[in-house]
């Protein structure tokens, strides 16, 4: 069981980026960004490719500049060509397929035998065990979150706050809109690529397939950790980014160990635990709604009550 939640702790770091990074588009930008997808493998092919070549450590910011470059494609087409940010996103989304394929030299998968990774590089210390690759992952993920943290409190950051909170107020105080939607997107994107390429050197192989879905569960994770932290502050939206991802991966293993639900039934119980997160903010109004409600309807029963006996 040890094992298990390791693994799901790991996992859950691992793809932590992904809802941090939908955390900056989504929530701060308030743009729809459905890059994530292509942009996640686009990072993990990178990654993986650099690590064939003996060059793991070098296949990290790499990684991560190709994901800004998908980034500022999609801002690019929204904020220049003014394309709805749904569909640019998908425009990229699908032009990165073939992207992804040739860094993988027209391979739909890439592994990686016998070669080094920055999570072999790092166990070859030997004082941390089968830890390491928590221990590794849990540094870069805090400091990412720290990074963004920092970022989000300068002037530039509160920009692309205000420009996600009202872009017609940011025009007017002089601030350039399309300058802020596009840092935010190439950040958001780095974020993503950089979890691609930290999981395809996990993994030790990148799949051409790998990120179908990853946007869906990315924000499912993100709803789940807001609802556990809050969502009240940039530093709780960070951190409900990994607790959301942490907690959903465990869900996951903890049903894999079990053997509740067979393993046919994954997907389905993948788009469950999805659906659950998503509407659970409007469960929980409408909840709270009725229980006003039935509260109101027997304080009024009970004073028409009162006011009959006294009638008496």
């Amino acid at each position: 069981m040890l094992y298990i939640l390791k693994t799901a702790l790991e996992l859950g770091l691992l793809y932590s980026l992904v809802p941090m990074a939908l955390f900056l588009s989504f929530r701060v930008l308030n743009i729809a960004d459905l890059t994530t997808d292509g942009c996640f493998v686009f990072g993990a092919a990178v990654s993986v490719q650099m690590a064939a070549i003996g060059q793991p450590i070098l296949g990290i910011p790499l990684a991560m500049a190709a994901g800004a470059l998908a980034g500022f494609i999609t801002a690019f087409i929204h904020t220049k060509m003014k394309v709805p940010s749904i569909l640019a996103g998908i425009i990229t989304n699908t032009g990165l397929y073939t992207i992804n394929l040739m860094v993988m030299g027209w391979s739909s998968n890439v592994s990686l035998l016998k070669k080094n990774t920055i999570y072999s590089m790092f166990k070859s210390l030997q004082f941390l065990g089968d830890w390491s690759g928590v221990v590794l992952t849990l540094l870069i993920v805090a400091l990412v979150a720290f990074l963004l943290i920092s970022f989000l409190g300068t002037r530039l950051g509160l920009s692309i706050r205000a420009t996600g909170d009202n872009i017609d107020m940011v025009r007017a105080s002089s601030i350039n809109p399309t300058f802020t939607i596009t840092v935010g997107l190439c950040l958001a994107n780095a974020m993503t690529a950089l979890s691609g390429a930290m999981v395809g050197q996990y993994q030790k192989t990148v799949d051409i397939n790998g990120g179908t879905g990853i946007v869906v569960i990315g924000l499912a994770c993100l709803i789940i950790g807001e609802t556990a932290t809050g969502r009240r502050s940039v530093k709780k939206g960070a951190i409900a980014a990994i607790v959301g991802s942490i907690i959903y991966r465990i869900i996951y293993a903890v049903c894999l160990y079990t053997k509740v639900i067979p393993v046919e039934f994954l997907k389905l119980l993948t788009a469950a635990i999805v659906a659950v997160a998503i509407a659970f903010p409007a469960l929980r109004k409408m909840a709270a709604f009725q229980k006003k409600k039935m509260e109101h309807t027997s304080g009024r029963a009970f004073a028409q009550k009162g006011g009959d006996g006294k009638d008496a």
